[in-house]
């Protein structure tokens, strides 16, 4: 086909492929005519792409139809020899390839690695498998073989799993079922390695599907005449493969055949080899009792049970022993030829039983005579003589008559450990109850976790809510750095020349961890809540106070986090600060109106949590502020029992002189708890007093003042038609915003010595373990350090 040269043709070619793909045909058709003779079939300069290849990839039939009707030819390729029909199969664009087979399209062409247009087809898609149809159907050819000596059955068979209807399709339609990798006789003459780094093998399709797995490809390539026994360059046999991939289906199938699995290939490795290998023990046992011998050792001195030991395979090992003990002892039931008979036989036993109903036992009555039973099994060349066929039949003999279900089950001349029945796994037996089915032991219903969805996408495609846009600092550190900032905003002017770094998104609760302020600032910019929950409910004032992050703490307050909201387990945020063990923390929330008496879902309080991380500042702060010590937990425990499994000395006389100051509960008739006074009625959280709020809010002003604010005039809706009018009355003009934004801002940066400061309030915080990988939250430290006095835990 001619290539664009000269630059009047490389300009009308670029331009003609254009207007395909925006299916401009007026233009097309004027610049067919008007244009440079013969445009239409033009290569363009680079990959060699026509109008009929662009049509094709981009699945326009009709675009096609009319590029056909102004003279394109059905057949014209690209520079890597691919035609139109190629590229329509290549992405399973049916209506494109039936539109080109109907013009004729060639379908035996080959490209410049001599893939013809079957190659192409190969794919596990419905849409692929139909063009594979079309192209079959009009001419192709199913014994193609490429200049790497692959035919496409061999091809299509490597991925025989996925396309199982596609390899039927090429055997019926006449591949060749003993099609392998042609090797040049110069090539048998390599050494091992030299030949695979030429990737040359001579794998046959057999082998191919065997290795996929796929019993049924297996099935119709040794029924339409593939060789059960043929080995590859490096003498592996298919059953190398099969053992491999752990397909017992297609090792019976293959022994069904008369496949011979005692095969050495050039490592020394048999079937049995691979199997322990991959830890198959079913295709282990299958293989020791089909005649692989276990005992031999590969060029490395390992034998099969070796192998799986060695790997850790126990199913392997154990079947690998069993294989060893009982290989060459011939026993009853379990002769050679029964066993090949039973092979043959459960392979074929649909056709089998097909045939004895059909000739001689038309009222199914399942019962046929002795000569008719040894004749029509003796017609099919089974793999044993008339002498061993008729001792088997002798065998299912009753009164002259042969029950060929109970035959074709095999259990009166197999051993029941040689049936496939054995092969299936065994099944669990239920152990069956005392009186009543009940069991022992109380009953516990085990409390799924409660989860949330993730949610919808956010506007534009972005990921859900909970995922916020990691804020990407970034300029030329040539010009400025932490300890160098701009002077002003706009000096830093490198967002200009600089590449911007991809968008990123970070959980919103992993910015309140790691202290990412100003992702959270920008995504409270958007208008998302402070009070965005992860899957288990938590917010990111939960995650600050849980971490101890003080300054996290007053910048989620500041921007309005719930300060009582709950979690999956009815945590608060004041539950998590109390675990931390951080007073600081604990007086922000209260003061910020948090509950002091939250009940969590296990009846756990603020209070109990303080005492689990055993710090006796908190402890002794709640219990001043007035925390109740009269609760119990799901289990039964109040602050004083908690206090003794948990907390040291030190928080355990806190607890306990405060709970001896309490008067007993219900009058002295408790349950033998101690002393403590009787519970009072829950009361409704207090709201925060007047003047307690933020400044410059309402919260922060007096009563009277609020009640003035509220009750006084109304004030006038934005936007409304008055409003308008009133300006308009009064001369008032809108002011225009001229404010000017920058494509990028400085972000502020902690410079060097504001990092070592935040470390040394860190350090005074948390303590100068603080710095360390294994340094532990209060209440971690108090679990390991009760774990130790236990002994420790066992490995």
């Amino acid at each position: 086909m001619p290539l664009a040269q000269t630059r009047l043709e490389t300009l009308q070619v670029c331009k003609l492929l254009q207007c395909v793909r925006d299916k401009d045909k007026a233009q097309i058709e004027k610049m067919s005519l008007q244009g440079v003779p013969h445009l239409i079939n033009y290569n363009d300069a680079n990959e060699g792409h026509t109008a009929l290849s662009v049509a094709a990839c981009a699945n326009d039939d009709d675009m096609i139809d009319f590029l056909l009707s102004l003279g394109a030819h059905p057949d014209v390729l690209d520079f890597k020899g691919r035609s139109a029909a190629m590229r329509a199969a290549e992405y399973g664009h049916v209506d494109c390839l039936a539109k080109l087979a109907e013009k004729g399209a060639n379908m035996k062409l080959t490209d410049r690695e001599g893939k013809g247009i079957l190659f192409y087809c190969i794919s596990p898609t419905q849409r692929h498998a139909k063009c594979l149809e079309i192209a079959v159907l009009n001419g192709a050819e199913p014994n193609n073989t490429d200049k790497q000596g692959i035919p496409v059955l061999l091809h299509a068979c490597e991925t025989a799993m996925e396309n199982e209807e596609m390899c039927m399709l090429l055997i019926q339609k006449g591949a060749e079922p003993n099609s392998k990798q042609e090797i040049d006789i110069e090539m048998t003459k390599l050494p091992p390695k030299k030949l695979a780094r030429e990737k040359k093998t001579g794998k046959s399709a057999l082998m191919a599907a065997a290795a996929s797995g796929s019993h049924k490809v297996v099935r119709a390539l040794l029924q339409n005449g593939a060789d059960v026994n043929i080995t590859d360059l490096r003498h592996n046999h298919a059953s190398h493969f099969a053992a491999m991939s752990g397909s017992l289906e297609v090792l019976a199938c293959m022994s069904a055949f008369g496949a011979l699995f005692d095969q050495v290939n050039n490592e020394g490795n048999t079937p049995l080899h691979n199997a322990a290998a991959a830890g198959h023990g079913m295709c282990l046992k299958f293989l020791g009792q089909r005649g692989c011998n276990p005992k031999p050792k590969n060029n490395e001195g390992n034998t099969a049970r070796t192998i799986a030991k060695d790997m850790g395979h126990k199913e392997a090992t154990k079947e690998a022993r069993k294989a060893e003990k009982s290989f060459g002892k011939v026993g009853k039931n379990n002769e050679p030829y029964a066993i090949a008979l039973y092979d043959f036989v459960y392979e074929r036993q649909d056709m089998i039983k097909n045939m004895f109903q059909k000739y001689y036992d038309p009222d199914e009555e399942g019962t046929v005579s002795k000569n008719e039973f040894v004749d029509t099994l003796l017609g099919m060349n089974p793999p044993v003589n008339e002498d061993e066929l008729r001792k088997i039949a002798s065998s299912h003999d009753k009164g002259g008559k042969i029950d060929y279900a109970e035959f074709i089950g095999g259990k009166k001349y197999v051993n029941k450990n040689y049936l496939m029945s054995a092969f299936e796994g065994k099944k669990k037996k239920g152990k069956k109850g005392k009186k009543g089915g009940k069991k022992k032991g109380k009953f516990k219903l085990v409390m799924p976790i409660c989860t949330a969805e993730e949610g919808a996408r956010t506007y534009g495609g972005g990921p859900p809510e909970m995922f916020i846009e990691r804020h990407m600092h970034f300029t030329d550190t040539g010009r400025f750095d932490r300890d160098n900032p701009p002077k002003h905003p706009l000096q830093d002017d490198s967002a200009w020349y600089l590449q911007h770094p991809e968008k990123t998104y970070l959980n919103i609760n992993d910015a309140a961890r790691s202290g990412d302020y100003d992702s959270l600032k920008n995504a409270f910019g958007r208008g998302i809540p402070a009070d965005t929950r992860d899957k288990y409910y938590k917010t990111p004032l939960m995650v600050a106070a849980a971490a101890g992050n003080i300054f996290m703490v007053k910048f989620l307050l500041e921007n309005g986090a719930n300060v009582n909201a709950r979690d999956n387990f009815k945590w608060t945020p004041l539950h998590h600060a109390c675990h931390a063990g951080q007073l600081d923390i604990v007086e922000i929330l209260l003061d910020n109106g948090a509950e002091l008496d939250a009940i969590a879902m296990s009846g756990g309080t603020p209070l109990t949590r303080a005492i689990e991380s055993s710090r006796e500042n908190v402890v002794d702060y709640l219990i001043h502020k007035g925390a109740k010590m009269q609760t119990e937990n799901k289990k039964g425990h109040t602050p004083m029992d908690v206090a003794q499994s948990w907390a040291d000395i030190r928080v355990y006389q806190c607890v306990q002189t405060k709970w001896e100051s309490l008067p007993p509960v219900g009058g002295g008739k408790g349950k033998g708890k101690g002393k403590g006074g009787k519970a009072t009625p829950a009361k409704r959280p207090q709201s925060v007093p007047a003047g307690d709020g933020p400044p410059g809010t309402a919260r922060d002003q007096p009563s009277s003042a609020r009640q003035v604010f509220d009750e006084g005039a109304p004030r006038q809706r934005k936007g409304s038609i008055l409003r308008a009018a009133s300006a308009l009355a009064g001369g008032i003009d809108e002011q225009e915003n001229i404010t000017y934004t920058p494509l990028k801002a400085w972000t502020k940066q902690s410079t060097t010595k504001e990092l070592i400061d935040e470390k040394v309030v860190k350090r005074e915080r948390f303590g100068w373990e603080v710095d360390f990988e294994d340094f532990e939250m209060p209440f971690k430290k108090n679990v390991s350090k009760k774990v130790e006095e236990m002994g420790g835990v066992e490995d």
